[in-house]
């Protein structure tokens, strides 16, 4: 089983890559600054559009060091080994296992003037719900967060919890750039409003 997961890490890489040059896309910006200032940008795209969203931070940022928060799972290490080859640096952990480990990386690439691309309703769900802990980084460090809202017109939709999608080859696909300006939170439950906020906002489909 591991040989297969080595041939996967060294192939995926080259076929993502592939698909991802033939995507007819359109990148709509909203007049979305797509520079982190002095603190760096978190890019968060939701993780059943991580076959597009990974390659897109690349794209959005090219001269830009980007880093990837991937899960601790065994799952994760197969994610961690392709993004590696994609050139990402890795930040492993997730709310659930290393958290604390999570924001230190976090914080270390943000303020090194870096990007960080985030999957926040993941690794486990739920679908569409934005989690908390990148919001709260984001409100307490004063840090820019960029959604990337991806749209494919044609794509293979798979059964598991994130409905997780692969488009289909030269498929035309909108990508459209939110700036989110996250406030201070002044309790535990205007966290919580504001993630559910933000969940029905980009949560369509």
């Amino acid at each position: 089983m591991r040989f297969l997961k080595d041939i996967a890490g060294r192939l995926l890489p080259a076929l993502l890559k592939i698909l991802f040059s033939g995507l007819r896309m359109r990148i709509v910006s909203n007049g979305a600054a797509l520079s982190g200032k002095d603190n760096g940008m978190i890019l968060a795209f939701w993780h059943g559009k991580m076959t597009t969203g990974w390659l897109l931070a690349r794209k959005l940022f090219p001269e830009t060091v980007t880093s990837a928060v991937v899960s601790l799972s065994e799952d994760g290490q197969l994610l961690s080994d392709i993004l590696g080859r994609l050139g990402f640096r890795l930040i492993r952990g997730s709310s659930s296992r290393g958290g604390e480990e999570v924001k230190s990386g976090m914080l270390e690439a943000l303020k090194n003037h870096g990007v960080v691309a985030v999957t926040p309703d993941g690794p486990r769900g739920p679908h569409h719900r934005f989690k908390y802990g990148t919001l709260r980084l984001a409100s307490e460090h004063r840090i820019p967060l960029l959604f990337a809202d991806i749209v494919h017109s044609k794509s293979i939709v798979l059964k598991s919890w994130d409905h997780f999608e692969i488009p289909l080859p030269f498929s035309r696909t909108t990508v459209t750039l939110h700036l989110v300006p996250v406030p201070e939170f002044t309790s535990e439950e205007s966290l919580h409003r504001f993630a559910g906020q933000l969940s029905e906002r980009f949560g369509h489909a």
